[in-house]
Order: structure tokens, then C-alpha cells, then sequence
């Protein structure tokens, strides 16, 4: 069976082409539109979870040899977190080949982080179905090469920076507030605003809390930082 013009166009942008497309095909596969005949991709994310974690822990655990348990987990935990792969899936254009029933499309459903990192971490089971765990391993690095070339202070989560920062300089950990939403129920866009305990604040805009708030505290950070901090 051949694929549709927007999965071979998937495959193009992810580097890989299918020996079995149904693999493919159940990867993209959201539970909106599946049926008994027609799977959904939950089975091939519980599979991809792990095959990312493998691969970003020994690449991790690898660069930096000095590096405690505690700041690998750091590290880690951002490079794999739901926004992380949300981002690295709408870098390929993920969301335009997934498949999705009609009242999660009008919701917005291509867009959204959990059905992106969901579909994206069942790709890449499905890669390794399809081909083999050095397959797969060669797709996560490929996928994401900026942020593991970028070092700690990349992979670094920002709140987790902000945080860090500001007990290191005797503060407690910074707070965040939600000041505002707006736009339609499926397409939220939230204001947050980061405050540190001696007064200083930045806010930030996106489609979810968690992203808000991530923006809002880089750019408290950035602020914060002078040039040899």
C-alpha cells in the first residue's frame, strides 16, 4: 500500500522511508479517528518514550563525564519533556500529516503539544519497528541535533534555570501568576508573569500555561543576567 502525498512528504522532512507505511500510518493515527480496523498510536508512544529516553540518556551521559546523576536528570528531563517534543515535531510539520477526527481538527488538534509529542515519540517506534534501533537512534539525533549540540545551559529547563538562579543568590524560588487569557476555548492564549522574591518581573504570552510560563521566565532570566553572569 503506498502512502498519501502528506505521509511521503513526512518522510522526506524525517529522512526515512517506510519498508511496512502501515507502521507509519498507525504512528500518525490520533484516537479521534480510530476504530477497530484503524489503531490509534498509543501503543507505538508508549514504545517511542522509551526509545527517545534511551538514546537521549547515553548521548547525555556520554558528552559530559563529570556531570552528576542530578544534572543529567536536568538535562534529561528537558530534552524530553512534552514541550520538547511538541517543538522538535512541529519543526518537520508533524501536525500536517497527522490523522485526526473532525472535532479535534476544528479544536485545533494539530497544534496542540500532546498530540504532537505523542505522534512524534510513535514515530519514532515506528522507525524502530521498521528498521532497526540504530535507525531509530540516528532519527533522535538528526531530529535533535540543535538542542543537544547547544550544551547544559540549552538543554537546561528555563524555570529550572530561573530557579537555580535566584537560590543561588539567597532568594526563594520565583513565582508565577497567570494575569490573563484570551481568544476561543480550542485556541487559548494565556499571560503569565515570573516574579522574584526582590521584586523583579517579566511576562509572557502562549498557548498554554506551561509555555507561558517557560517563555516568561527566559526572558526574566535573560534580564536578570548580565553579560558575565
Amino acid at each position: 500500500m503506498k502512502l498519501s502525498g502528506a505521509h511521503a512528504a513526512f518522510c522526506d522532512r524525517i529522512g526515512h522511508r517506510f519498508a511496512n507505511p502501515e507502521l507509519l500510518r498507525e504512528a500518525l493515527t490520533h484516537g479521534s479517528v480510530a476504530s477497530a480496523t484503524r489503531p490509534d498510536n498509543q501503543r507505538l508512544e508508549f514504545l517511542g518514550d522509551r526509545v527517545l529516553g534511551v538514546v537521549i540518556a547515553e548521548v547525555l551521559h556520554a558528552a559530559d563525564p563529570d556531570a552528576r546523576e542530578g544534572t543529567l536528570a536536568r538535562r534529561y528531563n528537558a530534552l524530553v519533556r512534552k514541550e520538547t517534543c511538541a517543538e522538535v515535531a512541529r519543526a518537520v510539520d508533524l501536525g500536517a500529516a497527522l490523522r485526526l477526527g473532525r472535532s479535534e481538527m476544528l479544536s485545533g488538534g494539530r497544534r496542540k503539544d500532546a498530540i504532537l509529542a505523542d505522534a512524534l515519540e510513535a514515530v519514532i517506534a515506528a522507525v524502530h519497528l521498521d528498521a532497526g534501533f540504530e535507525v531509530a537512534r540516528a532519527l533522535v539525533l538528526r531530529l535533535w541535533a540543535d538542542r543537544l549540540a547547544g550544551g547544559a545551559e540549552v538543554a537546561r529547563d528555563p524555570k529550572t534555570a530561573l530557579q537555580e538562579w535566584a537560590q543561588a543568590r539567597g532568594q526563594a524560588p520565583p513565582v508565577y501568576a497567570e494575569t490573563g487569557r484570551d481568544g476561543p476555548d480550542h485556541a487559548p492564549s494565556f499571560t503569565v508573569e515570573a516574579r522574584l522574591e526582590s521584586g523583579e518581573a517579566a511576562a509572557a504570552q502562549a498557548g498554554s500555561k506551561r509555555q507561558a510560563e517557560m517563555a516568561a521566565a527566559a526572558t526574566l532570566l535573560e534580564r536578570m543576567q548580565g553579560p558575565d553572569d
